[in-house]
């Protein structure tokens, strides 16, 4: 059965006291990374002592791979090896972020228990030999997994060097995020029983009069697994929907052992780079503080906004409260067609980024490089040439400048005045089969985000269900899944004097992926002051389509003539509509002119193009900006003392 996951997003952003025992081990930002110290001998440990020391590092992220040291046989356990690398990293003053170790169990459990393995839509069965080899329904699995985590809470809650726990690791990041095994299968119908109810209920919602699918027993009904054409689009969403809870219970029953053994130490988690595996806004609300691993490829000229728009998700997870940026990569990663290398500065930049956008930590995958297995080219803090290195130099001057900055900790992101709408329900309807045209949710959303971003206007980013009564700027990308109950908390917004962006192929469906009759855009023609009669997407991937004005006035014409961009006053607020596929400039043109109606101004006003700057504001009430310039690598983290509140 799914979670109890109500709510998301809307905690309050100052409510941070869950995390006292967390913060109280930091002296300033939290920095480090990932510490797998199993991989080497005590020599190595000596070292790593020393050039931690030198490198200003204070928390590390421990054991999230030493399931099979720990447990080398089913129910040996072994805990000497950590026990020491605690008890010294306490001496040496350095907080541990410490992880359940079970994203990867031991060859073992598959051997025992082949059931644990997960199956594909094609009936293919994973095995070990890489890592996130289970399947997340499998109850053998979980109480593995909890009585190892049992084990680990008894024996450390009261360990000097604890600060916060590390449940599993990159939840959903690999196929194996989807099984269709038949322990995954039952408990899909379990969970559509819980959704739906009844099987008319679920035969209404999946329209299943179409193509013969009614259902008339439970058992009939399996996960989409490989079929002749188009699988039932309605099907296909709900088990995007039961997949990400799933690996959320999974993700709760170990958070449910910690609370109850360790209640005073907060729990998070490490999402992946943001994508449409696990609606993080059902997540966020089980997490005590939200934690992102973040790897920007240098080889991308736009690496950095879209490097800021997950940031932004990230902070609007838990409504605007500070996260961590649990994992980045120094210089080059490992699993990219060519893995190239940070040049020197990038490293500095992209961690003062993550600040800028909110994060209380920098740390890296990993601390040190490992001589051998599939990430030994993976760069680390310490390279495989040690100390005498230029990413080591790096990483020892960003240590003390992030430690020059202790009021940084926990101080307060701004809020923004403009915020953009995402949905991941929206996001798995939307990228199914047998559309118009084959829509990029994120990067539809991208485009809006970047918008704002290259006029250094900050974007909060808010769930349907959010609070946005504080934003003059909405922007709304390809809402195409939406609830009668979300459009009109989006018609009250603009009623209420909110301006609102909406882009096409938003309103068309509802939350079952049926049709709003009557017209496109559905619940939203009255708002928009619109009717969209047709779509007629391009071969060269652009949208158009025919709109019939009803109250909306014409912005921007299509080849023809026709309406392609609209406006339109609506109670003491504004309603706009982008019928297009606009290029970059179009974008920035037509989102500059309606941010500067709504009253949404740059953090800094007079940037020049490439630099962005973001406030935080410390628990003095000082506003320090940090401001990135994207043209030459460099940071600067300047202080107002006339702001104190």
């Amino acid at each position: 059965m799914s979670p109890d996951t109500t709510g998301g997003g809307n905690g309050d952003p100052a409510d941070t006291g869950g995390l006292d025992r967390f913060y109280g081990k930091l002296p300033s930002l939290a920095y480090g990374g990932d510490y797998n110290p199993e991989q080497w001998g005590p020599d190595v440990h000596a070292e790593d002592r020393e050039l931690m020391r030198a490198a200003g590092v204070n928390l590390v992220t421990l054991g999230i791979f030493g399931w099979a040291t720990t447990e080398p046989t089913p129910g040996a356990y072994d805990f000497t090896w950590l026990d020491a690398h605690l008890d010294r990293l306490a001496d040496a003053g350095v907080a541990v972020c410490l992880a359940t170790m079970t994203a990867s169990p031991p060859p073992w459990l598959a051997r025992l228990h082949p059931g644990t393995l997960p199956v594909m839509a094609d009936g293919t069965r994973l095995h070990p030999g890489s890592r996130q080899h289970w399947c997340p329904s499998s109850p053998v699995f979980r109480s593995h997994a909890v009585r190892l985590t049992e084990r680990l809470a008894t024996r450390y809650a009261d360990h000097p060097a604890l600060a916060l726990w590390h449940i599993g690791n990159e939840y959903g990041c690999h196929i194996s995020r989807h099984c269709h095994c038949e322990v995954s299968t039952a408990a899909f119908r379990d969970w559509l029983r819980g959704r739906y109810g009844t099987l008319d209920a679920l035969n209404d919602a999946w329209s299943t009069t179409f193509w013969s699918q009614r259902y008339s027993a439970w058992e009939e009904i399996h996960t989409p697994r490989a079929a002749p054409s188009f699988r039932n689009p309605a099907q296909r969403a709900d088990f995007w929907r039961f997949s990400s809870d799933e690996l959320l219970a999974c993700y709760l029953a170990e958070k449910d052992v910690l609370a109850r053994v360790t209640p005073h130490t907060p729990v998070t988690t490490n999402f992946v780079p943001v994508a449409k595996t696990l609606d993080l806004f059902r997540w966020a609300p089980h997490l005590d503080v939200v934690s992102y691993d973040s790897y920007p490829d240098p080889h991308d000229p736009d690496a950095a906004q879209r490097t800021a728009f997950s940031y932004d998700v990230m902070r609007g997870l838990r409504a605007g409260q500070p996260w961590l940026l649990l994992e980045q990569a120094p210089s080059a990663v490992n699993w990219r067609a060519h893995n190239g290398r940070k040049p020197p500065g990038r490293m500095r930049q992209d961690s003062w980024q993550a600040v800028a956008h909110g994060a209380d930590a920098v740390l890296f995958f990993q601390w040190r490089q490992s001589r051998g297995g599939a990430e030994k080219f993976h760069s680390a803090m310490v390279p495989h040439a040690g100390r005498e290195t230029r990413t080591f130099r790096e990483v020892t001057e960003l240590g003390a400048e992030l430690a020059a900055h202790p009021d940084l900790l926990r101080s307060r992101p701004d809020r923004a005045d403009a915020a953009l709408l995402l949905d991941w329900p929206n996001w798995w309807a939307l990228e199914t089969d047998a559309h118009p045209a084959r829509i990029d949710y994120l990067d539809g959303a991208l485009a809006h985000h970047k918008a704002l971003y290259d006029a250094s206007v900050a974007c909060d980013v808010v769930p349907v269900d959010g609070d946005l009564t504080a934003y003059r700027l909405l922007l709304v990308p390809h809402l195409y899944a939406m609830s009668l109950d979300t459009a009109a908390r989006l018609t009250d917004y603009v009623r209420d004097g909110g301006t609102l962006v909406v882009s096409y192929f938003s309103g068309i469906t509802d939350e079952h992926d049926r049709v709003h009759l009557g017209g496109y855009p559905g619940p939203l023609r009255e708002v928009l002051g619109l009717t969209v009669e047709e779509f007629d997407p391009r071969p060269d991937g652009t949208w158009a389509e025919e709109i019939r004005l009803e109250g909306a006035e014409r912005i921007l014409a299509r080849d023809d003539g026709g309406p392609a961009v609209t406006r339109h006053p609506y109670g003491r607020g504004t309603a706009w509509y982008l019928g297009l596929s606009p290029d970059p400039e179009t974008m920035r043109e037509l989102l500059d002119r309606v941010r500067a109606e709504a009253g949404v101004s740059p953090v800094v006003a007079g940037l020049p193009e490439g630099v962005q700057v973001r406030t935080r504001v410390t628990a003095a009430g000082e506003r320090v900006r940090l401001r990135l310039d994207h043209r030459d690598g460099s940071v600067t983290v300047e202080r107002d003392q006339t702001s104190r509140q």
